[in-house]
């Protein structure tokens, strides 16, 4: 795949997530995509990436995602982001808190045939989790 048709699909992947619309974003998955990250685990194939995106923006409604760098690299691109919201649903079993984060974080994805094939995402779990009230911790001094 060019640089020209990685941007593409990153362009539209991307206005599908400020829109917070799970089924465009699982369509930009191959059928046989895998999705790795801290929570959701490995899964596998577009139905169970949309289900993950619909849980997400379930939890998390208000959500604004930002993309702060991106770089590509043959049929690789690493995308650098961030979120912040505020934790309005269940999520991974905790009911919503209504307090607000920011979660920094960073996708790797890899295309093929004008389909993203997988990605892994790397992100503050820990921190995410101080923030909605489920942990606690003291501040560094």
């Amino acid at each position: 795949m060019t640089y020209e048709e990685i941007e593409a699909i990153l362009a539209d992947w991307l206005q599908s997530m400020e829109r917070r619309d799970a089924a465009s974003l699982a369509a930009r998955f191959s059928e046989d995509a895998i999705y790795t990250s801290m929570v959701a685990g490995t899964i596998r194939g577009r139905p169970a990436i949309e289900a993950m995106y619909r849980g997400w923006f379930t939890a998390f409604p208000e959500m604004v995602f930002e993309v702060e760098s991106r770089l590509i690299d043959g049929a690789r691109a690493a995308v650098l982001w961030s979120q912040q919201g505020r934790h309005l649903g269940e999520f991974v079993g905790i009911p919503a808190t209504d307090r607000s984060f920011v979660l920094p974080g960073v996708f790797f994805m890899t295309f093929m045939e004008g389909k993203i094939v997988s990605l892994r995402s790397i992100y503050d779990f820990t921190g995410l989790l101080i923030q909605v009230g489920v942990l606690k911790a003291k501040p560094a001094l």
